[in-house]
């Protein structure tokens, strides 16, 4: 498994769906995963650190597992099967029992990120299909503007059958 974080979040403008992309932490991959609005909303919210007086569906979530004496201790993005994303969430009761909670990637991603807790994807989702590899070592001399072109130039690139036509 590979850490991940959210690098952002982008609108697919054929379709209109709001896309997260997450990228290695130690390295220059991304993985595209095409989320619903209200999911989009809720991690947008989270990475903008804006907080509402009364919780949202994924603050009160966080809510709940604390006061059961629980902790998010990672997400996991564990494979695509007929171009769905399949993750886990898994939870530790009072320091000692896990527990692995079938979820959406979206909303895992939208708790993990409320609980400050790890978001790891499989290798394999990252060796071909939406994760195809990206080469990394010409990408690390790029300014941010250069690395924000290749972003979009492979975003374009990813194959259409699988993940709808897109244009940046």
């Amino acid at each position: 498994m590979i850490e991940v974080q959210v690098s952002g979040l982008a609108i697919d403008d054929k379709t209109k769906s709001p896309v997260v992309i997450l990228q290695e932490v130690d390295g220059k991959r991304i993985l595209p995963i095409w989320i619903g609005q209200n999911e989009a909303n809720a991690i947008a919210l989270e990475l903008a650190g804006q907080k509402f007086q009364r919780p949202l569906t994924h603050d009160l979530l966080i809510s709940v597992i604390r006061g059961l004496r629980a902790e998010v201790v990672k997400v996991l993005i564990s494979e695509l099967k007929e171009n769905t994303f399949f993750a886990t969430v898994l939870l530790k009761h009072e320091g000692a029992e896990i527990l692995a909670v079938d979820a959406r990637p979206s909303d895992s991603i939208a708790l993990a990120l409320r609980a400050r807790s790890p978001i790891y994807v499989s290798e394999k989702l990252f060796d071909g299909g939406p994760g195809e590899k990206v080469e990394t070592e010409s990408l690390r001399h790029l300014t941010d503007e250069e690395q924000a072109e290749e972003l979009r130039r492979y975003l374009e690139s990813l194959n259409p059958e699988d993940f709808g036509k897109f244009q940046l």
